[in-house]
């Protein structure tokens, strides 16, 4: 199979990506500077995709945005400018659909109430559903059947968060991902103000008041026994002492937040962004009536609006959607002239190195070409290892296929929670598992902890179209941190592979062969000019040989594997 053209993105250099957190690698951003200035790191990262804990943030691993200012706990502005002197341009991320509750918009509306200019900046739930649903006794709207059948979520229940506005009023907002209330323990002094409580009467409330907020149990809920009469009074004292946590969604029918989203990306350029990664970007266009996932055409009438302040900015735009190889969403957004993300290539690779046939992969890169699809590709990130990406999708009765089974998605699943993974699913709005969405483990230990498959798995993805994308602890051959997974929860499996480094650790990483290997790999991919040029995959060997040569003039570079035994060899002129 020979291609007809390379993957280069204009404005953006065709050489390997690293992804970390600030904090990865020691214990903020001048540590990885100083690790990529050491000898062995020499020439092997053009980009540098830096995680949004460069940014004000409060939860989610710094997805729960407060502002775009940097953190200057683990940023300077000296690691920017020592990374523009190594010729690595950034990556960041633009939190799209959602901002944090310590966000100043959201604390001034709380602040404030109706008399804020940011009461508009957030969506009220109420005032979206008005007139599409009845009114329950906890003052939310219960959409009808045939809305809420049409909700994705992202977590069990509906998407509100109930806001109190300073006249005590509570006001449900829309909110799709994290949410959390808890409340401040109340004291004697805080009751001092009721009048007609006794002494004893106060200790007795404020035993049952706290011990209602040590069990997160709702204090509308509050049974104060003989002491009713002054649950009122006592309950609007524990609401002044309310505290939010959580990720509100925008309005982005609202001006504001356009005019937000201009001096963020202005911002962000001033950093040095070239490459902008749009998290949850297909959650923001809502509608009555629609799916409040990936409306057509909102979404694009959204995203050609933002690529109009991105262009200004001079700023490529990375829509970041996960959704079923079948559903030929991937293609759709390319059409647009988008870079989409290659969220197939993890799982089928850990299905082509188990099972030795590269079948599969040879029909994925084919269909890159064919549809002429510019892509960021990866093993490991942040994230975790999508398998809800490899599966079909039934379209009008009719199913359109994906690049693996169903069968082969759960014999993958299956091999990595037998290596230690753990499991992410999707629900319904009733709370009911509706697919599969991902697998947490590293790339490595995903690999069975096997060095020669890991170095072959980073020898195809640096020969993939597109730009690599390299996460930090799979360059270390880091293993599954299930200590660190049982602290996040089921609600953050992803810890699992976001170790921190330390410095010593990088030490000891840079004397084994696995380490050095990889970033060999990873430097011949950034340099060479043949990776310019056009792609040839053999189609005249067996499935479990694969053979890959990148030709640019009198350049090239061929990988031959034998994916039975995971050796390769990889030579180049």
């Amino acid at each position: 199979m020979e291609t007809n053209q390379n993957t280069s993105v204009k404005n953006i250099p065709a050489g390997v990506m690293l992804n970390a957190y600030p904090d990865s690698i020691g214990d903020k951003l001048s540590d990885t500077v100083a690790m990529l200035k050491r000898p062995e790191f020499k020439d092997t990262f053009s980009l540098f995709y830096i995680l949004p804990t460069f940014f004000n943030s409060d939860l989610d691993r710094g997805f729960s945005i407060i502002d775009y200012d940097i953190c200057e706990e683990l940023v300077s502005r000296q690691d920017i400018a020592d990374l523009h002197d190594l010729n690595i341009l950034l990556k960041f991320d633009l939190v799209l659909n959602h901002l944090s509750v310590a966000s100043p918009q959201f604390k001034d509306m709380v602040k404030n109430g109706d008399d804020s200019k940011y009461t508009d900046f957030f969506i009220n739930w109420n005032e979206f559903w008005d007139g599409c649903g009845e009114m329950q006794d906890e003052g939310y709207i219960l959409p009808e059947k045939k809305y809420l059948d049409l909700l994705f979520m992202r977590k069990p229940g509906l998407p509100i968060l109930k806001v109190r506005f300073p006249d005590g009023s509570d006001h449900p907002y829309w909110n799709t991902f994290y949410q959390k209330v808890t409340y401040t323990p109340i004291t004697l002094e805080d009751l001092s103000g009721i009048s007609g409580i006794t002494p004893p009467q106060a200790n007795d409330i404020i035993a049952i008041v706290n011990a209602t907020i040590d069990e997160g149990q709702d204090i509308a809920t509050l049974d104060l026994k003989e002491n009713n009469a002054h649950k009122s009074a006592v309950v609007e004292i524990v609401e002044k002492h309310r505290h939010y946590l959580g990720q509100m969604d925008m309005n982005a029918k609202s001006e504001e937040v356009w005019a937000f989203y201009d001096e963020t990306l202005h911002k962000l350029s001033d950093y040095g962004c070239r490459l902008l990664r749009l998290d949850a970007f297909a959650y923001l266009h809502k509608e009555v009536g629609e799916k409040n996932f990936f409306n057509k055409p909102g979404t694009w009438e959204y995203l050609e609006r933002l690529r109009a302040i991105a262009d200004k900015y001079e700023l490529t735009l990375l829509p970041e959607i996960h959704s079923e190889h079948g559903s030929r969403m991937h293609n759709e957004i390319a059409e647009e002239g988008y870079l989409i993300y290659d969220f197939f290539l993890p799982g089928l690779l850990l299905h082509v190195l188990d099972k030795a046939d590269k079948t599969p992969l040879v029909r994925w890169i084919d269909e890159i070409f064919e549809y002429d699809l510019k892509a960021v590709n990866m093993l490991g990130c942040h994230d975790g290892i999508p398998v809800l990406d490899l599966g079909d999708k039934n379209i009008d009765g009719k199913t359109s296929p994906g690049l693996l089974s169903r069968e082969d998605i759960d014999s993958i699943i299956e091999r990595v929670l037998d290596r230690g993974g753990r499991l992410k699913n999707l629900f319904d709005a009733d709370g009911k598992k509706i697919a599969y969405y991902q697998v947490n483990a590293t790339y490595f230990s995903a690999l069975g902890e096997d060095e020669q498959k890991m170095l072959l798995a980073r020898a195809i993805q640096m020969f993939m179209p597109g730009i690599p994308q390299v996460w930090y602890l799979d360059i270390f051959a880091g293993k599954n941190d299930h200590a660190a997974a049982d602290r996040g929860g089921v609600a953050d499996h992803k810890e699992i592979n976001r170790t921190t480094l330390s410095m010593a650790d990088i030490e000891e990483g840079l004397k084994k062969e696995v380490v050095i290997k990889q970033l060999d790999l990873i430097r011949m991919r950034n340099t060479s000019p043949a990776f310019l040029g056009k792609l040839f995959v053999a189609d005249n060997t067996p499935p479990h040989i694969l053979e890959m040569t990148w030709k640019n003039g009198s350049s090239s570079a061929q990988l031959k594997a034998n994916l039975t035994t995971s050796s390769f060899e990889i030579t180049q002129t």
